[in-house]
């Protein structure tokens, strides 16, 4: 007999995502219902899956995060699912603490969530993303002549580079490119690289070998940015276990921490993305918080059963 589950569906800049209340609705296999309900052909169509369940025995927050990507792999984090969380929980009910205290699994972070609209429901939210952590090995990345402790910043690479990740003889000559990594992890990882127009990146055949390249055992996110001024620039993100994606809130938080670093950026930037604006503040110090600001938006509600086999 199919059990039939309550979802929500809500997107930060068009990174969309289903929200389960796991309290109500607990889930066996998050994993497998992540790819079901993440098909935009046979499923509710989403980005990936985010359980809002219970704080973990001996955590002080008030809600927990879990976060599945479209093909059932768990995330450290989302910056665009926890902004809809606050709205998810708040909404609901759940919660009204402001700022709100959620448990991912890069920490417990504080969401400060505003209301607006008609309804005057949760239509914005800053969240304090904690430090960027930069590092090599807590990336983590393995960087030929990079020591484990040090970080890796506009780091040019060659052709071994794209020999290690699969790509034919010639292919990045072929392609034009001569590009650099800058690396940063905001809970979920990143490698940066700077381009001189996003539109003709080469988002769609770049992101995948970089995803999948051995330097990196947990597989990272590529990130292509585009410097417009001190204070705006353009992001596109080719997402690990998702593909490319309208907007990434970690990825836009990695490549301003990039930017700032290498001196490009001011310590307050817009990142455009195909889904819409975030603002990013930054200021400068490894140990300072990055923080991010975005709109949590609601797509519609339904209840879906959840087969047997699955």
């Amino acid at each position: 007999m199919n059990s039939p589950v309550d979802f929500a569906k809500m997107h930060g800049l068009g990174n969309d995502y289903v929200y389960v209340d796991g309290s109500q609705f607990p889930v066996d296999d998050a994993p497998a219902l992540a790819r079901w309900v993440s098909d935009r052909h046979f499923g509710v169509g989403s980005d990936g899956l985010i359980m809002v369940e219970p704080v973990s025995p001996g955590v002080d927050a008030d809600v927990r995060m879990r976060m599945f990507n479209a093909d059932g792999s768990e995330g450290m984090m989302c910056g665009n699912g926890i902004r809809c969380v606050a709205k998810f929980a708040v909404d609901r009910g759940i919660s009204d603490r402001n700022p709100l205290r959620v448990e991912t699994r890069r920490g417990v972070l504080e969401v400060a969530w505003r209301r607006g609209g008609h309804d005057g429901t949760v239509h914005e939210a800053t969240v304090d993303m904690g430090p960027p952590i930069l590092a090599c090995a807590r990336i983590p990345a393995s960087i030929p002549g990079v020591s484990p402790a040090a970080a890796v910043i506009d780091h040019a690479l060659d052709a071994n580079f794209w020999r290690a990740s699969g790509a034919p003889a010639g292919w990045e000559a072929d392609a034009g490119l001569e590009p650099a990594l800058t690396l940063v992890s905001m809970g979920n990882p990143h490698a940066v690289q700077r381009v001189d127009d996003v539109d003709t990146a080469p988002v769609l055949t770049q992101g995948p070998l970089i995803e999948h390249h051995p330097a990196f055992p947990r597989r990272v996110n590529a990130g292509f940015m585009q410097i417009v001024s001190r204070s705006l620039i353009r992001l596109r993100v080719y997402e690990r276990g998702a593909g490319e994606t309208l907007a990434c809130g970690t990825g836009a938080c990695a490549a301003v921490v990039a930017g700032i670093r290498q001196g490009w950026l001011d310590h307050k930037v817009d990142v455009q993305t195909h889904g819409g604006l975030l603002t990013i503040e930054w200021a400068g110090q490894p140990d300072s918080p990055v923080r991010m600001t975005g709109p949590a938006t609601p797509v519609f509600e339904g209840t879906i059963d959840i087969p047997d086999d699955l």
